[in-house]
């Protein structure tokens, strides 16, 4: 748990101390996100509206009336994620999605004790008799925080499409990329997903989709450009 002094500083509205503040509370917040599990939302959202609720109660906690932090963050955290769900929030997968999800994590490992390495998306799409734009969209619908802080050979991450504003407005927005990524085509999905999710430059994706270079390169602009202007 936090000590006092950091509780003050995000109080005062300290970016640091309110990014201590989670790291301070990281099983305290998914305790409560783990009990919200199965009612349509992935555990990463959960998550992350659980930091919503703890940085709130980081910002109204007051020390001198006697209260344990936790004591007061903990109906913070479960209101934040109920009013998420009261309200139909739309960051949600559907059970066809999730099924196709689990089947390709199961492919993926079989064929990677076949082949003695990771396989290729392409080797993945046959295996399922899947497309590949087909896998792209499973993977962005189930897409865990990591594969939004992933760097493609450039170096750049998807959260690089986030502000710079505080630390709340950022986990706001990193639930809102993900809902942004779920609304977009699926040829656009499996670039961003190759990209980002894979690492593979625009020449691979290109031979992978049976496009061309240049034409990779513009349905990725387009496809970021999208996802800035819903977040």
């Amino acid at each position: 748990m936090s000590d006092t002094a950091t509780l003050l500083l995000a109080k005062e509205g300290s970016d640091a101390a309110m990014e201590q503040v989670i790291l301070d509370n990281q099983g305290l917040v998914w305790s409560i996100a783990r009990r919200f599990l199965g009612r349509g939302v992935d555990a990463e959202d959960l998550y992350q509206l659980g930091c919503m609720g703890l940085l709130k109660a980081a910002r109204g906690f007051d020390a001198s009336l006697g209260n344990k932090f936790s004591t007061y963050a903990v109906p913070k955290i479960a209101g934040e994620i109920r009013r998420f769900l009261r309200d139909d929030g739309t960051v949600k997968v559907s059970r066809a999605l999730k099924e196709r999800n689990r089947k390709i994590k199961l492919a993926e490992s079989e064929l990677s004790l076949k082949l003695g390495r990771d396989p290729t998306v392409s080797e993945i799409a046959e295996r399922l008799d899947l497309t590949v734009e087909e896998i792209a969209q499973a993977e962005f619908a189930n897409g865990s925080a990591e594969s939004l802080s992933r760097e493609n050979e450039e170096g750049s991450p998807l959260e690089s499409l986030l502000g710079n504003d505080g630390i709340e407005d950022r986990v706001l927005e990193r639930v809102s990329l993900r809902d942004a990524m779920s609304k977009l085509p699926e040829r656009e999905c499996a670039i961003l997903s190759l990209r980002f999710f894979h690492g593979l430059t625009q020449d691979k994706c290109a031979k992978i989709l049976s496009l061309s270079q240049v034409q990779v390169s513009r349905l990725e602009r387009a496809a970021l450009k999208k996802l800035r202007e819903n977040i």
